[in-house]
This record gives C-alpha cells, structure tokens and sequence, in this order.
C-alpha cells in the first residue's frame, strides 16, 4: 500500500501546478527544496529548523536552517497550505482528467479516508499535524490527503525504527546506500558534506555493519532488515482496521492511478526512499 499510495502524495513535490502555486506565494522555484520544505512542514505550524529538522530526520540541520529560516517570512503556514490544496487539485485534473469526478476514485478517497482515520498519531508529529487538518470535500482531494496522513505515519513509525537500531540521521542514510537502496549520489540531496558521510560509515565500520567500502556487511543487511519490517508492523494498524477486502478494492482501484502518476515521468526513478528495492 506504501508503494501504491506514495506516489499518489509525491507529485506535490514534483508537478509543475506545484511549482506555480509555491512561485506565487514568492518561493524561489528553480530548484525544489525552497517549495518543499514549506509544503511539508506547513502542518506543523511556524516551526523553527530544529523542529523541522527533527520531524524530518534524515536531512542535514543546515540544510533545514538554509530553507527553513526564510520559508515563513515569504508565506505563513495558512498560506501554503491553500496553496498546496491549490495545487493537488490543479495536478490531479492535469494527471487524471474526468477520473477526478468517477465514482472509482470516489470509492478509493472513501476506503483510505477510513485507513488514515484510523491511524493512531500518538509521538508521530507529522502524522498528527496532517491528521489535525479539516477534510477536503472533493474526492480526490481526499485521496491525497489521506495518502498524506499515511505516507507520514508510516515515515514517523520508521524514525522510530531508526532509533530503536541505534542508528542517527546521517548513519541511517549511509546504511541503506550500503544495501542498495539508492545510490551514494543520491543520498547527497539530504544535505550532508563528503565529511559527515565518512564519519558515519566509519562508525558503521567499527559497529561491524559496513565494510569500508560502504557495502554492508551481513549484520548491516539484517539489521536493516529488521528496520524495515519494524516500520511496516508500525504501519499495519490502519490497514488491520480496513480489513484483508478494504485493502485488496483499494489496491485494485489506485493501480490506475499510480500508473497515471508514473507515466508523467514528473517523479524520479530512483528516490531515497527505496520503493522496489526494499
């Protein structure tokens, strides 16, 4: 379901209504940081980079502060999150057509409005900030908006993940270039210097989970095993409560779409989240 519905929230980041919407409020759109750190972070309020740097762990504070500082001076959080509606909406008819207004995606808005209203928010700021938010009316608004409360109570449970391993922002990173899940180059667009990114595969190395080439070793491979399968028993609650045949029509009604989303070419083939790779 996470590799089905993420997709589905990702193209805020990626589609050009987003850039227009995020350039109209006065963000800089040349590159896609100084939009999306405000469209991310706009649930949690006018919150500091320590704040947003802790919800979204795996970046480099500095490249939090460098976005973060100058993002609620351009726009407040109310703001952007009208203009981030805006813009789902404006993409979703770009992408999808007359399938906004089907009775398809009605159903599928229906059935993950009720997996995301059952998800438990308790220590996941992220999660409980966008499921704080009022509802939308249309249906595939609030399809997006339930992949949103989704992607981000599955992304807080993995933090949780991360820490139970022992494993810090910048080493979690590391770890997960070492089993393959995206590229070192990759990694890079989190923000951490060449500097920081040795220091943590040398700690990995003296833990004995990476070898010194930055390929993990056996005991790296399994403990980031059990990291993932943590994080999808974190997230199995709201999907328990829609039940083996709310989950199978879901799935079944959101291929269409994932598949739309993926033919714009708008969202990158290879991401730091590892989707099809682990």
């Amino acid at each position: 379901m996470w590799h089905l519905l993420e997709p589905l929230h990702a193209v805020l980041y990626y589609a050009p209504e987003a850039f227009e919407e995020a350039a109209a409020l006065g963000y800089d759109t040349q590159a896609r940081w100084p939009s999306y750190f405000p469209y991310r972070a706009a649930p949690l309020g006018e919150a500091g980079p320590e704040r947003v740097a802790s919800a979204f762990y795996s970046f480099s504070p500095r490249m939090v502060a460098e976005h973060v500082e100058p993002a609620w001076r351009v726009a407040n959080p109310d703001a952007v999150l009208a203009a981030r509606t805006r813009a789902v909406d404006r993409a979703y008819r770009a992408l999808l057509g007359d399938q906004v207004d089907s009775p398809e995606l009605a159903e599928a808005a229906a059935l993950a409005r009720r997996a995301a209203e059952a998800a438990d928010t308790a220590a996941r700021p992220l999660a409980a900030a966008n499921a704080a938010l009022p509802w939308p009316q249309a249906p595939h608004l609030q399809l997006w908006h339930a992949a949103t409360i989704l992607r981000e109570h599955r992304g807080d449970g993995h933090l949780a993940a991360l820490l139970m391993a022992g494993l810090d922002p910048v080493e979690s990173l590391v770890s997960f270039a070492a089993i393959g899940a995206a590229s070192v180059e990759r990694f890079e667009s989190r923000g951490w210097s060449p500097g920081e990114w040795a220091a943590a595969r040398d700690r990995l190395v003296t833990r004995g989970l990476v070898d010194a080439d930055g390929t993990a070793t056996e005991e790296g491979r399994a403990l980031r095993h059990r990291v993932e399968r943590r994080t999808d028993q974190l997230a199995s609650a709201p999907w328990r409560f829609l039940g083996p045949d709310g989950v199978d029509r879901l799935a079944g009604l959101l291929g269409h779409y994932w598949v739309a989303v993926l033919a714009t070419g708008l969202l990158p083939s290879e991401t730091t989240l590892g989707i099809g790779k682990v």
